[in-house]
């Protein structure tokens, strides 16, 4: 039996949305990996097995627009960019771990 979830309404339980920030392709590995130091691009690329351009830029574009992930523009040439954990993405930490010690 499903329920109708009406206009106006939000997730049941506070650890749902979360969970909803941290789920979709690619975005626990890139916040399992931001958690080990800053990240680019093209390193993410690399590292992630079967990783595409496309679906990967969604991913880092949407932790950074949940607050997860801060982008910085490096000004130095060559002119880069890297992704680091945010105030808010840092505090999940202790919360990542304990999901990754229960998988």
């Amino acid at each position: 039996m499903t329920t109708k979830n009406t206009a106006g309404t939000s997730e049941t339980c506070p650890a749902q949305g979360l969970l909803k920030q941290l789920s979709g392709k690619y975005k626990p590995e890139v916040f399992r990996l931001a958690v080990e130091g800053p990240v680019r691009f093209s390193g993410l690329l690399r590292t992630i097995a079967g990783s595409n351009k496309q679906t990967l830029a969604t991913a880092l574009r949407e932790l950074e627009e949940t607050g997860l992930l801060d982008r910085v523009t490096i000004r130095v040439k060559p002119l880069h960019i890297e992704y680091h954990l945010s105030e808010r993405g840092r505090a999940l930490i202790p919360v990542f771990r304990q999901l990754e010690q229960m998988g």
